[in-house]
């Protein structure tokens, strides 16, 4: 395993379009464009925490602007607009996203403040379509985070940290979701009574990619690790994080499409990551590259 870059309060969103690596820096609050070779720099500011990233079909780039809940829009200069709101679909902050090929947005939204430690409530899966109209497209969700789109574009696979499972979806013509599947349990699902209750995990899946075979790489949050899954649930392989750093997300992409870029800090609490810049973006390569998924 390599470091590449390094200098961020907190990596997460990672991607990999048009010969570059890209991360949000949650707390920077930025979003990095990396080459592979390691050489970053930052292409524009969020002020309320980028997290998720995607690309319309035209080339536009779109990043989650979590604590208000928005999908914006990145220009070429760096500035930001609103392409769409998630407000409606949500109490708390939006998180990760996927941009499916017809540039379908699918971004899961808390249903409570886990940072300052609220009641556990549900989240939800809102849809931005390519003119901005936002549609809520699945609710009761154990905090959705990473999602991905398989290389037809009829399935939405989703990490449910708090489920300790991956969820699969079909994806109908119009966008809308159905037949809701567990695709993984890997862990024994907590308790939701409280936050206490809720962090008593096994595993908690995280940012995710799909590769080449159907299967899901996924960070494992709570355990520090990468999981290989199988499209029957099975883990195929591991990858730890580098001592002392846990990891919180992930993405396979490089040159060749085999090298898995994991984001790695020492924790996630806002409190200890805003102040220090100690996350730092690790490669490896793979057996599997990527395919044709999204993202």
């Amino acid at each position: 395993m390599e470091k590449l870059f390094d200098g961020g309060h907190f990596f997460e969103g990672p991607r990999w379009h048009d010969g570059h690596w890209y991360s949000s820096d949650l707390y920077g609050p930025k979003v990095y464009k990396i080459s592979p070779e390691g050489k970053g720099e930052a292409i524009c500011e969020v002020p309320n925490q980028p997290s998720g990233l995607g690309w319309l079909p035209d080339g536009t780039m779109l990043v989650v602007s979590m604590k208000d809940a928005q999908v914006m829009k990145v220009a070429g200069d760096g500035s930001i607009s609103v392409h769409g709101d998630c407000r409606p679909g949500t109490v708390s902050f939006a998180n990760d996203m996927v941009v499916d090929k017809l540039g379908r947005a699918y971004v899961g939204t808390f249903g409570f403040n886990l940072f300052e430690g609220e009641q556990p409530e549900r989240g939800a899966i809102s849809r931005v379509d390519p003119d901005g109209t936002v549609s809520v497209v699945a609710t009761g969700m154990d905090f959705p985070n990473g999602m991905a789109v398989s290389e037809d574009n009829n399935t939405l696979v989703v990490a449910e940290t708090f489920g300790s499972r991956l969820t699969t979806f079909s994806i109908n013509a119009d966008g809308s979701l159905q037949d809701k599947k567990t695709l993984g349990q890997l862990g024994k699902a907590p308790a939701w009574d409280s936050l206490e209750t809720l962090i008593q995990l096994e595993c908690a899946p995280d940012g995710l990619a799909l590769d080449a075979e159907g299967c899901v790489w996924v960070a494992d949050a709570w355990m520090a690790r990468a999981l290989r899954v199988s499209p029957s649930g099975d883990v195929l392989d591991e990858v730890k994080a580098p001592e002392g750093m846990g990891l919180f997300s992930l993405t396979l992409g490089g040159p060749n499409g085999n090298t898995l870029m994991i984001c790695c800090a020492p924790s996630f609490a806002d409190h200890e990551r805003k102040p220090v810049k100690e996350s730092e973006l690790w490669i490896q390569d793979v057996a599997v590259p990527r395919g044709d998924a999204r993202p």
